[in-house]
């Protein structure tokens, strides 16, 4: 495991609220926290009067501000600084190269729950490797202290290899010491699509087998992390909906994301560009093959 929780910080609210969560986070894993400012360099010429030195001002206020903040709830967290300039996005997958987890703020989606993710939070998402969870102001936590977690949501494919996406989940309730749901959607299979009707007794062999399936996948989990208490729901119907309504409750939902890329790109699949715009809970994205 690497021993390092790095937070991107901008000086935003969202940012201070990621840097509070991922102190937390370190304070969970007992591994030091390091934040982590980067000015986008050079700077467009929108902002002709935006030079150096006051941008390395503004950079040097936003991590005092949020060391600051951190400092006060965990004082006695191992805490380090970082003044960076170049692309945010590649800079900070770089940062997050040795790094357990990168924490990143979030914009809300207004009055709706869910998150905006800006250009530089998708390209960061998709240019690294280590696990990112996306914090919104919402999900900023009162003064540390004795906290009580509430259950954690994860979503599986079966007909995937959800390894790294699992060991994280399990290793996350683990550490919260609370329990962990397991989501598993399934469709009807696409040669029996284009029949107009479909019997309930083959869908219900379908739900069955989906179900059985799933037992067998978490089965060497519950074995390995005996103390984490598991819920497991496989149904019809697009996984993103429920992650997205499990989530109203959840302290933390886990997705995946492919690490392959298609002709157009790296991208995040369907499931989870849904779960990170709806849910209502921090969203930790895990890569994986």
């Amino acid at each position: 495991m690497k021993h390092l929780v790095t937070v991107g910080v901008d000086g935003s609210p969202e940012s201070r609220a990621a840097a509070v969560w991922g102190a937390r986070e370190a304070s969970l894993r007992e591994v030091p926290l390091r934040l982590v400012h980067v000015i986008d360099w050079p700077i467009s010429p929108a902002v002709p009067r935006l030079g150096r030195e006051t941008a390395d001002r503004w950079a040097d206020e936003a991590l005092a501000e949020a060391l600051e903040d951190v400092r006060r709830r965990y004082p006695h967290l191992e805490k380090t600084t970082r003044h960076l300039s170049g692309r945010p996005a590649a800079a900070l997958a770089v940062e997050a190269a040795d790094a357990g987890l990168l924490v990143l703020g979030s914009r809300g989606l207004g009055s709706l729950v869910g998150f905006l993710v800006g250009s530089v939070g998708m390209a960061t998402l998709v240019a690294t490797e280590t696990p990112v969870t996306l914090v919104r102001v919402a999900d900023e936590l009162g003064d540390a202290g004795p906290t009580r977690y509430g259950e954690m949501v994860v979503g599986v494919d079966i007909h995937e290899a959800p390894d790294r996406v699992l060991a994280f989940a399990f290793e996350e309730a683990t550490r919260r010491g609370c329990a962990l749901r397991v989501i598993q959607g399934w469709k009807v299979p696409p040669a029996q699509r284009g029949f107009p009707f479909i019997h309930s007794d083959d869908e219900r062999e379908v739900d069955r087998s989906v179900g059985q399936m799933l037992d067998e996948l978490l089965l060497p989990w519950r074995h390995k992390f005996p103390s984490v208490s598991v819920t497991q729901n496989a149904f019809k119907g697009p996984a993103s909906r429920q992650l997205v309504q499990a989530a109203a409750g959840a302290d933390l939902v886990v997705v995946g994301r492919h690490l392959r890329r298609s002709p157009l790109g790296a991208h995040l699949g369907p499931v989870t560009h849904a779960v990170l715009h709806h849910a209502a809970a921090p969203v930790a994205v895990i890569a994986h093959g």
